[in-house]
């Protein structure tokens, strides 16, 4: 797949979908029980096919209801269970380095 750019607006357009997938793989992931990790099958075939959705809209998923959008200058940045997309980080600067937008 080539890489996708997105501009803020198109980035904010999918994030209801992308926010949509990934809560209903949390709530998968939540009903398997508190001593579920992540060596337990069930919990690796729900965030496996919550992953290549997300990849499948061109977004790049950087860790557990991790995801980022490229922008060609970085990365708006969402993690779930954030209302909307607050935050934008370098190639470079990877999650820790993340700003608010505004």
């Amino acid at each position: 797949m080539d890489k996708k750019i997105f501009s803020y607006e198109d980035a904010c357009a999918l994030l209801p979908e992308v926010q949509r997938l990934t809560g209903l793989a949390f709530a998968e992931v939540e009903a398997l029980g508190e001593d579920v990790d992540e060596t337990n099958d069930d919990f690796r075939r729900i965030v496996s096919h919550w992953a290549e959705a997300v990849l499948s809209l061109g977004i790049e998923v950087k860790g557990l209801w991790l995801v980022d959008f490229d922008s060609g200058s970085g990365y708006y940045c969402w993690r779930h269970p954030e209302p909307s997309l607050q935050f934008f980080h370098g190639y470079e600067e990877g999650f820790r380095g993340r700003v608010q937008l505004n």
